[in-house]
């Protein structure tokens, strides 16, 4: 059974990811500024506590609670902080506040991590179709989207630079699913893929895909939206 870390895991993938990790098992550190829908959950194999990626002190927290693990596994950089606003509207703070979370809070979470994972160990980023060179764009998501296209290539520069001792890196940039977040990006819009069905993809991956990919961007899409 692999130790597995997963942030964003209040609401949507995140927290379907946590039941299906915790139902095969593994043991599961679920970090999200809101730990409440996590602990309602009452499972033996997964920890949580309140944690904002964007709060560098509560990453002592997590370092903290790694001496119990050793090892980490897998690390799922899932969470993420959405603005949907017009470009000429948005505030240098707000701006800032979606990079904290969706590139600095990955980068930080890695940092933290990489000391406690081996060779086999996988570092996987969800970003989104919407961070993709040449994919379609929306007005009001110019911080959002900006930000996952940073974290597709921080992806391939960390693959290049552990590729000799591990672990692997990986991104998936994800299309239209039925989440929360969708819906305060496009209000209305019913997307195909469930938050439940792309968990169960993004837990198979995790569990296997460093062993035939690292530093390679995965589209994951059959909409956008």
């Amino acid at each position: 059974m692999a130790n597995i870390i997963i942030t964003g895991t209040s609401r949507g993938i995140g927290f379907e990811l946590v039941k299906l990790f915790a139902q095969e098992g593994h043991q599961v550190l679920a970090l999200s500024r809101n730990s409440k829908p996590v602990e309602d959950l009452e499972l033996s194999n997964v920890h949580c506590f309140p944690f904002d990626l964007g709060n560098p002190d509560d990453f002592r927290k997590v370092i903290d609670f790694l001496e119990q693990w050793h090892v980490v596994d897998v690390l799922i950089n899932n969470a993420g902080r959405l603005l949907n606003k017009p470009f000429s509207e948005t505030t240098k703070e707000e701006f800032e506040s979606v990079y904290k979370v969706n590139v600095f809070g990955v980068a930080e979470m890695t940092k933290a991590v990489l000391p406690m994972m081996g060779r086999e160990g996988h570092v996987l980023t969800v970003s989104s179709m919407g961070g993709v060179q040449g994919s379609m764009k929306f007005p009001g998501l110019s911080a959002y989207s900006s930000s996952k296209g940073a974290v597709i290539t921080l992806t391939e520069l960390l693959a290049e630079e552990y590729k000799e001792t591990g672990p692997s890196f990986n991104v998936l940039a994800l299309g239209a699913v039925q989440t929360e977040m969708l819906e305060e990006a496009f209000p209305g819009y019913k997307a195909p893929v469930t938050a439940l069905e792309m968990a169960t993809y993004i837990k198979d991956f995790a569990l296997t895909g460093q062993k035939l990919y690292n530093g390679k961007l995965l589209q994951v899409s059959n909409s956008t939206p």
